[in-house]
């Protein structure tokens, strides 16, 4: 019996004591959206499109914005973005995939894309596939494996064979800067072709014949318009083109850095130099300071995408700038175009013209 009555009694539970005074349990959201809302006279709806990031998209006034925040820090709340993704049956994610992630000209537009797709509510879940083929595709099946809505794909640029099952899945998806003709994938880039032409027409109209071009990744199309406008240019002035100063197969900084110390060495002919990216260009300078080689004076050079520090280098570099915010922009309205509407057929592209920016890198010589 005594064994029996204390079972009774370690199985009868004591009511649940009241909350302490001053102790409060989690607001619920929908209270505290209802106290921001009365507080500043407006719409439920409006405080939620501030704290989900759609004012822009909204056009809510910029006072109205700050208020909302302002008291919704002051309310300690944090929208439950996972909540409302599973209510809308959405996860409110998009990938963004870039080749190299130190990359300026790449900084900079998944820093746009992360712009825009806030605006939409949306966040972005970034991978760096680091040039490398095998990377990307390994990043675009995770991308997939957490269920984005949808892919902002920056690719390697020299095989798509693994872009296939996407377009055959139907997931939302538009490249940038780097395309593929033949693939049915709407896509964003440069005018890489007029940019190209324009530089190297520049460099001829200086007088330079002998021009050397350090490439990026071979068979990428920004590659290849670059190659083909530089072509151009020569062909139009009657001007052979020499298989020997198109040298390189990397955008990077150590690639530029090689190829330039290469061809001081071996083409003493050369008096000019067309690097076909920022950190091309990086990588030559830092050759050519080595080799105490002057620019302009004793060799001249234009670089392919405009950085900040281009303009403060003791002889400012020449340039052709590419509307990267741009880019980034056009990138996320392609993509949301077929977010919200899936029965839309995606196709073609769209390519943005650059600016040649004239600084004092290049000299004329007779």
């Amino acid at each position: 019996m005594e064994i029996g009555a204390a079972k009774n009694k370690r199985l009868r539970r004591k009511p649940a004591a009241p909350p302490a005074a001053g102790r409060r349990g989690p607001t619920p959201p929908q209270t505290t959206l209802k106290r921001i809302a009365d507080q500043l006279k407006v719409s439920m709806s409006t405080v939620s499109r501030v704290l989900s990031g759609q004012a822009r998209r909204y056009r809510i006034s910029a006072p109205t914005e700050t208020a909302v925040s302002n008291l919704a820090r002051q309310f300690n709340f944090v929208p439950n973005q996972l909540a409302r993704g599973l209510r809308l049956k959405k996860t409110l994610t998009i990938g963004l995939v870039i080749p190299d992630v130190s990359n300026p000209f790449f900084a900079g537009i998944a820093h746009q894309v992360a712009l825009g797709a806030r605006q939409h509510g949306y966040s972005i879940l970034l991978c760096d596939s680091q040039e490398n083929l095998e990377l990307e595709a390994q990043a675009l099946g995770l991308l997939r494996h957490r269920q984005v809505e949808g892919l902002v794909l920056c690719p390697v640029g020299t095989s798509a064979a693994h872009l296939v099952d996407l377009v055959q899945a139907h997931l939302p998806i538009v490249l940038v800067d780097r395309y593929f003709p033949d693939l049915s994938l709407p896509y964003v880039a440069a005018d890489n072709l007029t940019g190209a032409r324009e530089a190297t027409e520049l460099l001829i109209s200086n007088g330079h014949r002998c021009i050397a071009c350090l490439q990026g990744v071979r068979g990428s199309s920004p590659n290849e318009f670059r190659v083909r406008g530089y072509q151009q240019a020569l062909a139009r002035h009657r001007l052979p083109v020499d298989a020997s100063l198109l040298v390189g197969d990397s955008f990077g900084e150590q690639s530029g850095y090689i190829e330039t110390k290469l061809l001081l060495r071996n083409r003493k002919d050369v008096t000019a130099l067309f690097a076909f990216s920022n950190l091309l260009a990086l990588g030559a300078l830092r050759a050519l300071a080595e080799e105490h080689r002057r620019i302009p004076d004793d060799i001249s050079i234009i670089a392919f995408d405009d950085q900040p520090y281009a303009a403060y280098l003791a002889a400012p570099m020449t340039t052709v700038s590419q509307p990267r915010s741009e880019m980034g922009d056009v990138a996320v309205k392609l993509l949301f175009d077929q977010i919200q509407s899936p029965e839309r057929e995606p196709t073609g592209g769209i390519l943005l013209p650059t600016s040649l920016i004239v600084r004092r890198s290049v000299k004329k010589i007779k």
